[in-house]
């Protein structure tokens, strides 16, 4: 074989071995745990959302008789709506931190900050992990990866008011979250 021949090969080799190495692999825990989050804080938008306020939608076209198309749907499951929660959801993951559970040592991110009317406690800080802004940049990454990729999504789950939210977004839309995780968590 000749010279270069060998060094084209030398080189193709090298750059499909640097290309299989350069994948990198999404964190489960990083992202289920955006996922989750995702569908709480979405969860928690839409219930304080007045149910008595409803909004226009529809093409507002007339039909032949000179009436209007138009139907009222509930604000908080507009599509309108619930884009506006989207844009904002991910600006909530820094209430979020890593905890480890003590038993399991499973690690996942929860919240760990109230809510202002909650009246919930405070939950045990000792398994919490707080590692400064960088934990929570990138659980808002994850978070931000999440939604632009499953934007649609997201909203037909939350405008169908559809049950179990998390878990069919997070384990059967995404695949972000083992189904086992639905097993030991209630949301």
């Amino acid at each position: 074989m000749s010279p270069w021949i060998k060094q084209v090969c030398l080189v193709l080799a090298a750059v499909f071995m640097l290309s299989s190495t350069t994948e990198s692999k999404k964190d489960e825990a990083l992202y289920c745990s955006a996922c989750i989050a995702i569908a709480e804080e979405m969860n928690y938008s839409v219930s304080q959302t007045d149910p008595k306020k409803t909004i226009h939608v529809g093409g507002f076209r007339l039909k032949p008789d000179g009436s209007l198309v138009d139907k009222k749907v509930p604000l908080a499951r507009s599509e309108t709506y619930l884009n506006e929660l989207l844009e904002e959801v991910c600006n909530s993951m820094s209430d979020y931190a890593l905890y480890e559970d003590p038993d399991t040592k499973e690690k996942s991110y929860k919240r760990f900050a109230p809510r202002g009317n909650d009246g919930v406690n405070f939950p045990d800080f000792k398994n919490f992990k707080f590692d400064g802004p960088e934990s929570s940049s990138a659980l808002k990454f994850a978070c931000e990866s999440i939604v632009e990729e499953l934007e649609d999504d997201i909203i037909s789950l939350f405008s169908s008011e559809a049950d179990h939210v998390a878990k069919t977004l997070c384990s059967e839309v995404s695949g972000h979250c083992k189904s086992s995780v639905f097993q030991h968590t209630e949301l």
